[in-house]
């Protein structure tokens, strides 16, 4: 499969420089607001207007970005120099207090369904130390600093102060120090770049982009096989052979550091969506009970998923982050298909002829999602419990989900510090807004202590100790059948002949990875 380096795209970029470029992805983007709602989509889109105090290389590496340099004063306090003469796109310069107005901010944006909270929360004051300079204050040591700027997009004070996520929809706010400028927004279909000549890293390859939501699989593919677009993201796996044996096209993977999983309502005493066969609303929650969580884990078949809705374009999952990751355990392994050991485990636990569920989840996010909810149900109705799948459009579906009007849901969670510091702290830490803790922690769920040794890990300097420590507190919330994870999905990308994409393990479409290639 053909890639191309940043450094060679760079000596291209200045031949297409006249050049526009269609792109069109597959999981819907829902704002332009920088901090409204933590989702790869939303990232992507917004990574192409508002830039980083560090960028994420497509291996998560830590790069410069608006800081040229950093620094540990100590344990609890980070030093930035900021690069000089940048400028917003209104020409606004960017300076110290524009890094203090972020950080105020992003804990703050009403109505969002999935905070930017986890990367400032360890923050307890930012000092400019002059307006090329300024300190990241932190309330014990904070050694993932640098890792975690790469996930926050900065804003300025001037474009941002009293403005809500409607403001940077419309286009009046969404003004920022990145790559492009804003030309138009269509919410749920597109938005339309243009080149930032002004920016630090220099011309960028396209004059224009034109970025859509293509949610339907073979509507996508098919725009890309008609011209009407040069790259695709979410390739359809049935679809990657075939598109590989023509020479009109390029496929472009990596494998991703994004975990797919069910997320299941072990909190309330009575769920909305768990009956028994004849209708009846359950008075006690099943999923409350370790053993059926666990049965409902061992009836799935994750070999059989892989094999057959993924086309082999995943990797079955045992916890968060896929082989290689730093956390990763190998002790812990996918669990087995044993549908007879799912059955004894539910009789146990008093359901011997199971019970009827809702599976909820989305049909326009991640990789064939809706084909995993059917294939799943198949294989819950073998150990007796009945399953009605609800595939949603993902902006109904998180709402919802985030309002708690689930009991089994579908989701998948990545990171972007190449430490499983974000799942862990996100989807499996005990909610605690003040802390910026379990933002999406969808389960509720909540273990005293696996709380104290993820504590331990996110304050330990030294990686082998920290991540000795993730690990610890993986084995604690998997053992708990906290979530019930599935697989690690293969990130695909597609372009027409002439344009070369690099690929990236988390997940990001954007024009800045896609060049020209004669």
């Amino acid at each position: 499969m053909r890639r191309i380096g940043l450094a060679f795209a760079a000596l291209l970029a200045g031949a297409a420089q006249a050049q526009d470029v269609n792109i069109a992805v597959g999981g819907a983007f829902a704002s332009l607001d920088p901090h409204f709602h933590n989702l790869t989509p939303n990232s992507a889109l917004t990574q192409h207007l508002f830039d980083r105090l560090l960028e994420p290389d497509a291996d998560l590496r830590p790069q410069p970005g608006l800081a040229e340099s950093y620094r540990a004063i100590s344990p609890t306090s980070w030093e930035f120099r900021l690069r000089p003469n940048i400028r917003f796109h209104d020409g606004t310069p960017f300076t110290s207090d524009d890094v203090a107005f972020t950080f105020s901010r992003v804990p703050n944006v009403a109505g969002s369904p999935g905070s930017y909270a986890f990367f400032t929360r360890p923050v307890r004051e930012v000092v400019a130390v002059d307006s090329l300079t300024f300190r990241l204050e932190t309330n014990g040591p904070a050694p993932l600093i640098p890792a975690m700027m790469q996930g926050l997009p900065m804003i300025g004070r001037r474009q941002g102060e009293g403005r809500a996520t409607s403001d940077y929809n419309s286009g009046r706010a969404a003004i920022g120090t990145g790559p492009y400028r804003l030309v138009s927004y269509t919410p749920g279909d597109r938005a339309v770049f243009a080149r930032n000549t002004d920016w630090y890293g220099g011309a960028v390859a396209w004059n224009r982009v034109t970025y859509r939501f293509i949610g339907n699989d073979s509507a996508r593919l098919a725009a890309l096989k008609a011209g009407d677009v040069d790259l695709i993201d979410q390739v359809p796996t049935r679809d990657v052979a075939e598109l590989a044996r023509d020479a009109r096209f390029a496929i472009f993977s990596k494998p991703a550091v994004r975990n797919i999983y069910l997320y299941l309502d072990g909190w309330r005493e009575q769920t909305p969506h768990v009956t028994d066969h004849q209708g009846r609303l359950l008075t006690v929650n099943p999923l409350r009970d370790v053993r059926v969580r666990r049965a409902l884990s061992l009836a799935i078949n994750r070999a059989g998923i892989v094999a057959q809705v993924m086309d082999g374009q995943a990797a079955a999952s045992g916890q968060l982050l896929p082989a290689g990751s730093i956390g990763h355990d190998p002790a812990l392994t996918p669990d087995p298909h044993d549908p007879e050991q799912a059955r004894r485990l539910l009789a146990e636990a008093g359901y011997p002829q199971g019970f009827t569920i809702a599976l909820h989840g989305p049909n326009d996010r991640y990789v064939n999602d809706a084909q995993i909810l059917q294939a799943i149900a198949q294989m819950w109705a073998r150990i007796g419990v009945r399953v009605r799948v609800e595939a949603l459009p993902s902006s109904a579906y998180f709402s919802r989900s985030a309002r708690d009007e689930f009991s089994i849901g579908l989701l998948g969670w990545g990171t972007g510090t190449g430490e499983p510091d974000s799942p862990l702290a996100n989807l499996l830490a005990t909610i605690d807004p003040t802390r910026g803790r379990g933002s999406s922690n969808r389960s509720r769920y909540s273990n005293p202590t696996f709380d104290a040794v993820l504590d331990r890990a996110l304050a330990t300097l030294e990686l082998p100790e920290r991540e000795a420590l993730y690990r610890e507190a993986t084995t604690i919330a998997i053992r708990d059948q906290a979530i019930i994870p599935l697989h690690h999905q293969v990130n695909l990308w597609a372009a027409r002949r002439g344009f070369a994409f690099e690929a990236r393990n988390d997940e990001r479409t954007m024009a800045m990875s896609l060049s020209p290639n004669p």
